[in-house]
C-alpha cells in the first residue's frame, strides 16, 4: 500500500509516467421486445426481458496526473490480450524510459504474458519498458484505474448494448471527450493518512524489541 501511495505522490515525469491499469468484464445484452418509443409525457419504455449476447472486456490504462487514458474493447481477457494492450501502452509513451505500471495480481498481469505471446527478443524489450507495481490483496481500491472504469460504466454502460462493436464505438467517443477535457484524479489518501487511519493494522506487524 505505501509503495503505491508513494508513487501517487510523485510529480508528473514524462520519463517515468505512473500508469494505472485494470480490466472490466462487460455483459452484452440485447432486447427481446422492441422498446416503446417516447411519447409526450412518457419516457422510452423497455421490457424487463433481455437476451444475453455474450461478454467482452474493457482494458484501461489511465495516467491520473495528466488525464490521459487508453481504452480498448476486447473479446477476451487472455495473456495475449494483455500483451497486445501493453504494446499499445508502450507505444503511447515513447519518451518514457520506464512506464511505472500499477495493476492487480491477476495471473495474466506479468511479463510471462509477453514471453507466451511474442518472440523472446520482443518480449524482453517490452518487459524492459515497464516497472510493475501491484495492489495488495483486498486492496484493489488503491488502483485509480478503477475510478476511470467506474466513470466509463456509469456514463456509457448503464443501458443494454448488444454488440462489442457498439460498446467500442460509444466507449471510444467518451474516451476522446475525457482525454480532450484532461479529466484527472486528485488522490487525497497519503501515507500519513494511512498510518493514522489504519494504525491497528500497523500495530499488528510493528517490530517490537
Amino acid at each position: 500500500m505505501e509503495d503505491l501511495l508513494h508513487l501517487y505522490n510523485l510529480p508528473v515525469d514524462e520519463k517515468r509516467p505512473v500508469i494505472c491499469f485494470d480490466e472490466l468484464p462487460v455483459q452484452l445484452l440485447g432486447e427481446v421486445l422492441a422498446p416503446l418509443p417516447m411519447k409526450k409525457g412518457q419516457p422510452k419504455r423497455f421490457d424487463y426481458e433481455y437476451a444475453r449476447q455474450g461478454t467482452c472486456s474493457l482494458l484501461v490504462a489511465f495516467e491520473p496526473l495528466t488525464g490521459t487514458r487508453i481504452v480498448e474493447t476486447s473479446r477476451q481477457r487472455t495473456k495475449t490480450d494483455y500483451c497486445r494492450f501493453m504494446q499499445r501502452v508502450a507505444a503511447g509513451f515513447p519518451l518514457a524510459e520506464k512506464i511505472v505500471l500499477v495493476q492487480d495480481n491477476l495471473n495474466t498481469h506479468n511479463a510471462s504474458s509477453f514471453y507466451e505471446s511474442l518472440p523472446p527478443e520482443e518480449a524482453f524489450e517490452l518487459a524492459q519498458r515497464f516497472e510493475m507495481h501491484y495492489t495488495p490483496k483486498k486492496g484493489s481500491w488503491l488502483n485509480m484505474a478503477e475510478l476511470e472504469l467506474s466513470a466509463l460504466s456509469r456514463i456509457c454502460l448503464a443501458r443494454r448494448i448488444p454488440s462489442i462493436e457498439e460498446v467500442d464505438r460509444e466507449i471510444q467517443s467518451l474516451v476522446k471527450e475525457r482525454n480532450a477535457l484532461e479529466i484527472k484524479v486528485e488522490w487525497q489518501f497519503s501515507i500519513k493518512h494511512a498510518r493514522e487511519k489504519l494504525s491497528r493494522h500497523y500495530d499488528k506487524v510493528q517490530y517490537k524489541e
